[in-house]
């Protein structure tokens, strides 16, 4: 009895040892899964901005800052502002070789490597911010959008909005077509080249220089943003006349650039994270930009003794012309370059009558125009 009692025992007692390495081994393997799931991802973001820069630079970083916040600090992203990694105008390059892994910056920065990327800015008299939006996400914009990068092995999205945006900063009055002329201006995008077809010379230049530019006399004009960002870069100081519209940019949306295979290996809750802490950005920004533009402006009016200007119709009628003939030659460039052309100009021409019915009216009979 005692003799199988003690077999008993020990029979128990290496089963239980047994057990008890079996537990002790599933920890040893489960340990290291539970702390992959729970393991730190961290990033690098690259801008073309100053850093903390009134509307685009304060977009990017706030995305920075959403993303540490919905993902409980699992998901960090660490912010370079412009110079501080790669230069401002080096960032597209820098995302699809790896340095980073994400970039926020505007599309028409592109537009010497890809023409067609300017449309996903702003054209000359092209899509207000709001009818830009609808384009991207119920006109096929994005789909385009995405074709036009995937070469690059990149995804581009929309990530923030800086409104309408002004016509620019001139150290002289335009006072017709002959002003034009010589004119150094800093206007990127299309509205670049249809300044040089009427006889203006464009600066290429990222917006850190462009104050000391304006002031040394590199440029005679620069344009940017609008009236808050414009005033923190001081421009004000150096030139009195600031024109609209900003026929060059109806629209200002921001562009957040992903690396392809980074975005694609991220956890599928992360990657809805940061996708979608760029698109909270088109509303929020575009808000806080209106609010901020319309304070600003009366500042430069009222304390900086700015002189806000139309252009003269006569130069408007030449640009609008003018800009006809070159966003044409844009869709000549490639089949792609074409399809996006005619994207846009279905989108334009679907959204304008809603828009003349639904704002113009409407702000003219508000403010007593009828």
């Amino acid at each position: 009895m005692s003799g199988t009692s003690s077999r008993q025992e020990k029979l128990i007692n290496r089963r239980a040892l047994l057990g008890a390495t079996a537990v002790a081994g599933t920890a040893v393997l489960s340990a290291p899964a539970i702390a992959q799931e729970k393991a730190t991802i961290e990033w690098k973001l690259v801008t073309s901005w100053p850093k903390n820069l009134p509307g685009p630079g304060v977009t990017a970083q706030r995305i920075v800052d959403q993303v540490s916040k919905m993902s409980a600090g699992h998901f960090r992203i660490r912010l370079y502002a412009a110079g501080e990694l790669v230069p401002p105008l080096e960032v597209f390059d820098a995302v699809a070789a790896g340095t980073a892994q994400m970039a926020h910056t505007a599309s028409f920065f592109w537009q010497g490597k890809i023409p067609a990327s300017v449309y996903f800015t702003a054209i000359p008299f092209g899509l207000l911010p709001h009818e830009h939006i609808t384009w991207i996400e119920q006109g096929g914009g994005q789909a385009l959008w995405d074709d036009l990068y995937v070469p690059f092995g990149l995804k581009p999205v929309m990530a923030g909005n800086t409104g309408v945006q002004m016509g620019g900063w001139y150290k002289k009055e335009i006072r017709g077509l002959d002003d034009l002329k010589g004119l150094k201006i800093r206007m990127p995008g299309l509205g670049g080249e249809v300044m040089r077809r009427l006889g203006a010379t464009p600066v290429s230049l990222p917006p850190g220089e462009l104050f000391q530019a304006l002031q040394s006399g590199v440029l005679d004009a620069t344009e940017f943003l609008g009236p808050w960002s414009d005033r923190a870069m001081g421009f004000q100081k150096v030139a009195k006349s600031y024109y609209s519209p900003g026929f060059h940019e109806p629209n200002g949306t921001g562009e957040a650039i992903f690396n392809q295979v980074a975005l694609e290996g991220l956890p599928e809750e992360l990657r809805t994270i940061v996708l979608e802490a760029c698109r909270a950005e088109n509303g929020r920004a575009l808000a806080e930009s209106d609010w901020e533009n319309a304070g600003s402006l009366q500042l430069l009016q009222e304390e900086d003794g700015v002189t806000v200007r139309p252009y003269p119709d006569d130069v408007l009628a030449a640009l609008r012309e003018t800009a006809a003939a070159v966003l044409a030659e844009t869709s000549e460039k490639n089949s792609l370059s074409k399809r996006i052309y005619e994207s846009h100009s279905a989108a334009r021409e679907r959204l304008a009558p809603w828009s003349d019915v639904a704002m113009r009216r409407f702000m003219a009979a508000r403010d007593d125009n009828v």
